[in-house]
């Protein structure tokens, strides 16, 4: 009995083109770019052309490129955003991620429309309404633990999508109006400040100091690098890397991460299939903690734990190095396994509690020179957040990207044959005249040398088969022609082959209802169209987005994250009474936020206060 197989993407960032093409390279199945416009990072914007070249990339080896357009529109927009829409279907995108339902009501090309995180994707319902609907991949809110990803997968069959790696929002996507608040930036216009990532005083309801500045509202960053395979096997189909504000080293050093650990998975898993073609080779060995950290969490995927808070810095700590051990004039010696390098930089948190960084002038055995002296005491962890050596390995061309082929090389009664086959089947026959003559030597190796030249192709020899009836002289010059030909003929078929998706624009009957009957400001509805889409689904009431209509009564922020469990006084896990008083209050400046805690829901709610 055959084993059904299931395509299993992995979906990579890219603020640029550069990043886009690193990508690919470096193993994804998928790339997420920004649109020019309307996109939830305002600063990662690409032109059309960029977006062009890049599709024309990585089509070649079956990669897929979604574009982000998922920001809430305002009205003026929407004819702007439809323009835009069929330039990019024109340029070649395979998907559109989107958070605004007045999208669907557009006059849109066959373009596959997926879900964005920002639609607040939490249960079965919601994600089978989002299917109905005709979205044809969801990504799945981060918070969701692996019982509750299983259970919306067995209830819906769209392609379910999910956050493996990188920085984490510490509100539900979609549902934060902190920044729009306190600034007029809105995160769901892609202009978020990151409240969340700054110092906060917390206080009680009396005003007594609970805890000193501190990152209060800042979540370490995702690693699931540990937890693929029981995510594919809870129904996920495509799996996520957070950054498209990181650098390029940022993509190539953790797409090949993960790279390198789903194949672990897919060679000994036959249920599950790669979803692109090609095999990326490196020149370095990838190694997450190397690249922009702020430490790691697998963030509530096996349910509540005490590891998924930064409150000491939101900058990046990068990977641990060893504690100090004797500082000797101005230098120190480090305990410590990893080897350390001239012009690295480490981190540590001095006696403040602040972290505090230095470069190193040079290294002896493990004897430290810095640059500058630092506040170092002994015992003192470190960590290196810059690897000089790592970055000018990532600096350099650090990854190929082959498609195997088979070469096949006979006679004919006019002249030589070259066939080409690569590893998706895609098969070109080229036939080239020439008056043969026998040859005084045996051609066979050098038919198979020449032929295995592919050099900057894309493709890799895989095995060259010589049939030749006699040993004809075949000059050098030929096989190169004929292997040259054959390259260009066998990429024409490559792109004539690509399985583009063409979404089917069926209009969902009106009888599939929202979950929901009543919208509040959290649906985030800021145009007439996301409104007819609604009141046809059964809504009845439907507010406007926060962004038209800002309101003070409020909550601005909606969290798993709980300071109440931080502090150690949670009801439900730990039953420790708090010798403080509610509400509590966090203070920045002249900013006052009140917490609220609902532990029904296990979540806390910020409230700003005038």
């Amino acid at each position: 009995m055959q084993i059904k197989s299931r395509p299993v993407e992995l979906l990579s960032p890219a603020k640029d083109l550069n990043c886009g093409i690193e990508a690919v390279k470096h193993g994804a199945d998928a790339v997420y770019i920004g649109a020019p416009k309307f996109g939830a990072r305002a600063a990662a914007g690409n032109s059309l052309e960029d977006i062009r070249e890049l599709c024309e990339y990585a089509h070649l080896y079956g990669v897929r490129i979604y574009v982000t357009l998922n920001t809430i529109l305002k009205d003026e927009e929407l004819e702007e955003a439809e323009r835009m829409i069929w330039d990019l279907w024109r340029a070649g995108a395979d998907a559109l991620i989107v958070q605004d339902m007045g999208i669907t009501r557009l006059d849109l090309p066959p373009i596959p429309l997926h879900a964005s995180t920002q639609t607040d994707n939490r249960t079965p319902e919601k994600v089978r309404f989002l299917e109905a609907a005709g979205f044809t991949q969801v990504v799945l809110a981060r918070e969701l633990s692996l019982g509750e990803i299983r259970r919306i997968a067995e209830a819906t069959t769209v392609p379910l999508e999910v956050f493996v790696h990188g920085a984490l929002c510490v509100s539900y996507s979609g549902q934060c109006y902190l920044s729009a608040a306190l600034s007029g930036r809105s995160a769901n216009r892609g202009e978020c400040a990151q409240y969340c990532r700054l110092p906060y005083t917390m206080v009680d309801a009396t005003g007594a100091e609970i805890v000193g500045p501190k990152h209060l509202l800042s979540l370490k960053d995702m690693n699931r690098s540990d937890q693929l395979e029981a995510l594919l096997d809870a129904g996920v189909s495509s799996l996520k890397i957070e950054g498209r504000l990181k650098d390029v080293g940022y993509v190539k050093n953790i797409t090949a991460y993960y790279r390198k650990k789903l194949d672990a998975i897919l060679l000994r898993r036959p249920e599950y299939h790669r979803a692109s073609a090609g095999r990326s080779t490196y020149t370095f060995e990838p190694v997450a903690e190397k690249s922009f950290n702020r430490g790691f969490t697998s963030f509530l995927l096996e349910g509540r734990t005490a590891d998924i808070t930064a409150f000491d810095t939101p900058k990046s700590l990068g990977e641990p190095v060893g504690t100090v051990k004797e500082i000797k004039g101005n230098s120190f010696t480090v305990a410590g396994l990893k080897q350390l390098n001239n012009g690295d930089g480490l981190v540590f948190f001095n006696k403040k509690g602040e972290l505090e960084g230095f470069r190193v002038n040079r290294v002896e055995a493990n004897r430290v020179f810095p640059l500058d002296r630092p506040s170092l005491a002994s015992k003192t962890p470190l960590y290196r957040n810059f690897d000089q050596a790592f970055d000018r390995l990532l600096a350099k061309p650090s990854a190929e990207r082959k498609l195997s082929v088979k070469i096949e090389f006979q006679d004919n009664p006019f002249g030589f044959t070259l066939g080409m086959e690569d590893e998706t089947g895609a098969r070109i026959l080229l036939t080239e005249p020439f008056a043969k003559e026998p040859a005084r030597r045996e051609q066979q190796d050098n038919i198979r040398t020449q032929l295995s030249k592919l050099g900057n192709t894309p493709f890799e020899v895989s095995e060259v088969v010589v049939r030749l009836s006699e040993n004809w002289f075949v000059p050098s010059s030929l096989l190169a022609e004929m292997r040259r030909r054959g390259v260009e003929k066998l990429l024409e078929t490559r792109r004539a082959r690509y399985p583009r998706e063409i979404a089917k624009r069926v209009q969902p009957a009106k009888s599939v209802p929202f979950p929901e009957r009543q919208l509040t400001y959290l649906g985030n509805v800021a145009n007439g169209k996301a409104r007819s889409f609604y009141r046809d689904h059964g809504v009845e009431r439907i507010d406007p987005a926060f962004e038209l209509s800002p309101r003070k009564d409020v909550p601005l922020m909606f969290t798993k994250h709980c300071l109440r469990y931080s502090m150690g006084w949670c009801p439900t896990y730990q039953k420790n009474p708090s010798p403080y008083k509610e509400p509590y209050y966090l203070l920045y400046k002249d900013t006052r936020l009140r917490l609220r805690f609902d532990c029904k829901h296990c979540r806390m709610e910020i409230w700003r206060e005038e």
